[in-house]
């Protein structure tokens, strides 16, 4: 999945426009301003992958009871940078589609 992808699917599904910055993208809930997503660049050592270079990551808010459900997902993982109770990290160039993809925003 491409993050082109992601905001094309929010846009759809949430009426989301994600606040684009350079190296980061953030989608937030509509009335609220809080975030549920957080798409950017990391470095895969961080991810606990042995491989140089970076990985495109999506930050998702999902429920605590669906967070520990999507783990056992290929390209999910802890999330990175956030709260891991809350938040999950998914890698973009990964096996993971959005059929799997939580239906409401955290």
């Amino acid at each position: 999945m491409e993050k082109e992808e992601i905001f094309d699917y929010v846009k759809e599904k949430f009426d989301t426009e994600p606040d684009k910055y350079p190296d980061y993208a953030v989608l937030r809930h509509d009335g609220s301003g809080k975030w549920y997503g957080l798409i950017m660049n990391v470095p895969r050592i961080k991810l606990d992958f042995t491989k140089k270079g970076s990985d495109e990551i999506l930050d998702l808010k999902c429920d605590p009871a669906l967070n520990s459900l999507l783990g056992s997902h290929q390209g999910i993982l802890p999330a990175y940078h956030m709260n891991t109770k809350h938040w999950i990290t998914i890698v973009l160039d990964s096996p993971f589609h959005e059929t799997d993809a939580p239906t409401t925003p955290g």
